[in-house]
């Protein structure tokens, strides 16, 4: 019934990836099951036998999924089913598409679908390094057009030696992650977040991901040939009229390369520009002509796209007039938002970020519930791109895949820069929204993060700044530039966009997808020597606005104040039903949080004003002090009964005020001198070592009365009777 058909991927150091095809999915184009360990992956591609009409680019969508049931979980939730994808998920999603997209023939737009589903989970196994290999797989294996294959590894530095694709475990003790997808021949992206690593180090990390890559592409190869589909599929969605397309060449052009060498900074007057000489083309047509204006189109955007790139490589000239290391004038603004924790602009060019830092007590941290990660994250931040931030008139419905990217990017720069929890016990929201856009918004949050941080007065170990990289390059004649700070327009003409974030001291994370065949190390090691030229740049001017994080927090923002009690004191301190806690947070205005760390009770109290704070502290103390025999204590009457007074010295620690001690004259009844709730200061004389009961009195610290003269004598003398 099966036909199956299975290759093995050695790792090298004992550990086995295989591949499978023939027993699951049979009715995909392609599908693939990746075993390795307890870990399973299914693979499938599906893509359409036609294109849809108008459509002049790859439709392709990339899904990873996650099953609960892989790892023997229930999801949480009314429904208790896997419903929208968790930030998790559309990240690795991103992963294997940007890797898998330039290698779709250029004129294949037939809707392609890739879902990637993790049906069993192996806990100590990372699944988001094999999801780029699984698909790949799947569509070499197939009759869909593919010019793979292609893989993804991730190498991680540990104790200073490379590991590619490394447990969970080992995972904790690297100082760099990198996840790295390449083709046999050609690094396709690279994505990842390092602690202060050098140029040098990436570089060599990114060969070393290479070379495993390699063994895994040549497997896949081996296992296209022996369980393929055997010739790709024929299409034709696209339909092209070469005179046509020589007319607009050789009208416009020329036109275009004097648009491009105008050197306008403004994005809407370059594109009104542009449009003015396409629309002169079109102008010699009348209605009753027949011009496909679709095609004029296609083949317009290709002659601004070579014009802009030949200006570039031929005369060293970028489409607003800067040098190619040239970075566009910043201003930088910390506290435009007073009534924030801590807020700032940062305006790099056309490109302007307001960015905002909130401060939260535990209760607000980030909870994290997916198939193999549960826990919760002190540090958020958050990327908001609202269509106005580039002009265009339509609704914001959500929050995009691009923004979640986006956001990951600038958190993975900054978050190793965070102080440690023993010195920063608040949670942190950074917010970043886009309010115009023209080239690496997400570069823009990284700099706008560290200006709002350190306002907020957050003890950032060292600023952080990022810068987008671009490349220009022409294969045949071997003329390459690299562009430092990139337009949006760059971005898409370019041949690279590679995001680099970092200290003064190395770099902390990284974002780079390469559109070319055949970059050398060569041109990626001076792209990151240009980078580092730049974000020291960048660093140089936030410098000149805040040079250290403030050394207090702003008079409105939140205090958190931090004590230690005994952990059998937790109990004492929540109360029955959580009585005693919520009855100080409501007299007080605090916010409170208990939790037990190795062996002790860590208590943070978050109040918005010193008073609160110190009142809660007290009552805190109280609850947790422990008596102390010689201590005077101002307690209260609880109960009052025929011998004495049982009076609270400190929460729930009642102690016995005998009625032999409540004064130096003869008292004939409690009632004669106490009642109950009555406040009276007492000294602790003693306590029972066998029950605990506590001793008081009250005497001892009243002045002793004279004594009536022979009084002591004829007592004695009694005695002796």
């Amino acid at each position: 019934m099966f036909n199956i058909k299975e290759k093995n991927i050695d790792l090298g150091d004992g550990r086995i990836i295989t591949l499978e095809t023939g027993k699951m999915a049979r009715q995909a184009d392609g599908a693939v099951l990746l075993k390795m360990g307890k870990t399973m992956l299914l693979a499938t591609v599906v893509s359409a036998k036609d294109a849809r009409e108008d459509t002049d680019f790859i439709p392709l969508s990339v899904e990873y999924k996650e099953k609960y049931a892989s790892s023997g979980r229930i999801p949480g939730g009314f429904l208790k089913r896997e419903a929208r994808p968790s930030d998790y998920e559309i990240l690795i999603s991103r992963l294997v598409d940007r890797a898998l997209r330039p290698l779709f023939p250029n004129d294949y737009h037939a809707e392609t679908f890739v879902t990637i589903n993790l049906i069993s989970a192996d806990i100590d196994i990372i699944p988001d390094a094999l999801a780029g290999l699984a698909a790949s797989a799947a569509l070499s294996i197939s009759d869909i057009p593919f010019n793979g294959p292609m893989s993804e590894v991730r190498v991680a530095r540990i104790n200073g030696s490379f590991i590619v694709n490394p447990t969970a475990t080992q995972l904790k003790d690297a100082d760099m992650d990198l996840m790295v997808g390449a083709t046999f021949d050609n690094i396709l992206m690279v994505e990842g977040e390092m602690k202060e690593v050098s140029e040098a180090d990436m570089i060599e990390a990114l060969r070393v991901a290479h070379q495993a890559i390699k063994v895994q592409c040549r497997a896949q190869m081996e296992f296209a040939g022996e369980a393929g589909k055997g010739a790709k599929r024929e299409y034709c969605h696209e339909e092209n009229d070469e005179d046509l397309k020589k007319k607009v060449w050789d009208e416009t052009y020329d036109k275009c390369y004097q648009v491009a060498k105008s050197a306008i900074a403004d994005k809407h007057k370059r594109e009104e520009a542009f449009t003015e000489v396409i629309e002169g083309f079109l102008s010699q047509y009348s209605e009753e002509d027949e011009v496909n204006v679709n095609l004029v189109g296609k083949y317009y955007n290709e002659v601004v796209r070579e014009a802009a790139r030949r200006l570039v490589l031929d005369e060293g000239i970028r489409l607003d007039g800067r040098k190619s290391d040239q970075i566009r004038p910043i201003v930088c603004e910390i506290d435009p938002l007073p009534a924030t924790h801590g807020s700032s602009l940062f305006t790099r060019g056309e490109t302007q970020s307001l960015t905002t830092v909130t401060l939260g007590t535990k209760l607000d941290e980030k909870i994290i519930d997916d198939v193999l990660n549960q826990g919760t994250e002190k540090f958020t931040l958050h990327y908001n791109f609202p269509p106005f931030s580039t002009g265009e008139a339509k609704p914001a419905r959500g929050v995009s895949r691009r923004e979640i990217g986006h956001g990951n990017l600038a958190h993975r720069a900054l978050k190793n820069m965070m102080p440690p929890d023993t010195e920063n016990p608040y949670t942190v929201r950074v917010v970043s929204d886009i309010l115009e856009s023209n080239g690496s918004s997400s570069m823009a949050t990284v700099c706008a993060g560290t200006l709002a941080l350190m306002d907020a007065g957050v003890q950032l170990r060292k600023p952080v700044s990022g810068i987008a990289m671009g490349l220009i390059s022409d294969q045949e004649s071997g003329k390459y530039a690299i562009l430092s700070d990139i337009l949006g327009d760059e971005d898409h003409l370019g041949d690279m966009d590679f995001k680099v974030t970092g200290t003064r001291d190395g770099i902390t994370a990284t974002q780079m997808d390469i559109k070319v065949e055949g970059l050398s190390f060569e041109v990626l090691t001076k792209a990151l020597d240009q980078a580092r030229e730049g974000r020291m740049h960048i660093l140089d001017i936030m410098k000149n606005t805040i040079e250290s994080p403030r050394p207090e927090l702003k008079p409105h923002a939140p205090r958190i104040e931090m004590l230690t009690i005994p952990k059998d004191m937790i109990g004492a301190l929540i109360g029955p039903g959580g009585k005693v806690i919520q009855e100080i947070q409501r007299e007080t205005g605090t916010t409170i949080v208990v939790e037990e760390v190795n062996g002790c009770g860590d208590v943070n109290v978050f109040g918005e004003n010193k008073e609160a704070i110190t009142a809660a502290l007290e009552w805190i103390k109280r609850i947790v002090a422990v008596p102390e025999v010689g201590q005077v204590y101002k307690g209260k009457v609880k109960t009052i009964v025929q011998f004495g007074a049982f009076v609270e010295i400190l929460p729930n620690k009642d102690g016995l005020l005998h009625i032999s001690e409540i004064d130096w004259k003869k008292v004939r009844t409690v009632d004669e001198v106490l009642k109950v709730g009555d406040e009276v200061e007492v000294k602790l004389i003693d306590i029972d070592p066998k029950t605990g009961k506590l001793k008081l009195s009250r005497k001892v610290l009243l002045p002793r009365p004279p004594r009536e003269e022979g009084g002591e004598r004829h007592w004695q003398g009694n005695r002796k009777n």
